[in-house]
């Protein structure tokens, strides 16, 4: 297992559209691995291969308390999303230090196969359903900072580039 760089925004890779993966092998098992190390390293309760400069459809979750609960999803699809939304904070890994309101289907079911290549179909709501939808936007290239206004966006952009300049330095 290894900790992974995780890309920081606005890092054009971040907007790289992953390719389904096509075989849950050695390889894959392996970036699952490092993916949830890097994921609970950086305290984080998602992270998708793509904020790793990985661009396959590979998703990691936790957002249990323990921290002991990992949820794999490969080549994730969403089948169903209740009308019904929420708006809540978020943050990001690859934003660190920005939370910000996003709104987004409270209850969802999606379609992915689990770290050891089987196929199931999971219903999720509330935390869990965010996190997923979160993380499937990093699959499209999407960034969760892109459904705030132009001007958040660029104020974050600005932010994000000045401190990468300032660590830079050092």
């Amino acid at each position: 297992m290894a900790l992974l760089p995780i890309l920081t925004y606005p890092d054009p890779r971040l907007h790289t559209v992953a390719r389904p993966v096509q075989a849950v092998d050695a390889r894959i098992r392996g970036l699952i691995a490092d993916l949830l190390e890097t994921m609970y390293d950086a305290n984080g309760i998602g992270l998708a291969a793509t904020q790793v400069d990985v661009h396959e459809r590979l998703i990691v979750i936790d957002i249990s308390e323990e921290r002991n609960q990992p949820l794999v999803l490969i080549n994730p699809e969403i089948v169903w999303a209740s009308d019904d939304t929420q708006l809540g904070d978020e943050g990001c890994l690859s934003v660190p230090g920005i939370y910000d309101g996003v709104e987004r289907a409270r209850s969802i079911k999606v379609r992915a196969l689990d770290g050891e290549g089987q196929s199931r179909e999971l219903a999720a709501e509330g935390m869990l359903a965010v996190c997923i939808q979160h993380e499937m936007d990093h699959l499209l290239g999407k960034v969760f900072v892109e459904y705030l206004s132009p001007l958040k966006r660029n104020r974050i952009k600005n932010k994000m580039l000045k401190a990468r300049r300032d660590t830079e330095r050092v």
